[in-house]
């Protein structure tokens, strides 16, 4: 993201718990950055992340997960995923070699300058992350 001034900005929408709507959430992020004009590909990939495991981890049948992305005066964007398990509350693993899953906040927390986890209501859970304004893109 640039340091030009920026406007504050908001875009929430609910998708479906499946990896349709956590592709569709990475894909409507990068159209909506490119939109505010602050394409981030450590926001893809945040957002790839968390999408994902709300629809393995927070899926309940019925629901659907949240995307929140704000954008403040400063440049800040924060990045929000709401599921609908509560009681399941993410922690970072440390996954084998030979394991295929379980890297995905390793992911977040290299990408993101801060990220975490608060409760929501009706016994959802937000995860999320924030980037500072100015970042070096890889």
């Amino acid at each position: 993201m640039t340091q030009a001034a920026v406007q504050a900005r908001h875009f929430t929408l609910l998708l479906t718990s499946s990896r349709r709507g956590a592709r569709l959430a990475r894909l409507l992020t990068e159209r909506q950055l490119d939109a505010w004009a602050c394409p981030s590909e450590d926001a893809s990939h945040i957002v790839a992340e968390l999408a994902a495991n709300a629809v393995a981890h927070g899926r309940v049948p019925g629901r659907d997960f949240r995307l929140t992305l704000r954008l403040d005066a400063a440049g800040t964007l924060l990045i929000e995923v709401t599921d609908a398990r509560g009681d399941r509350v993410p922690r970072v693993q440390d996954p084998g070699d030979g394991e295929e899953s379980g890297r995905g906040l390793r992911i977040v927390a290299g990408c993101a300058d801060r990220w975490g986890v608060a409760p929501a209501p009706s016994g959802c859970k937000t995860v999320w992350a924030e980037l500072a304004p100015g970042r070096a893109e890889p």
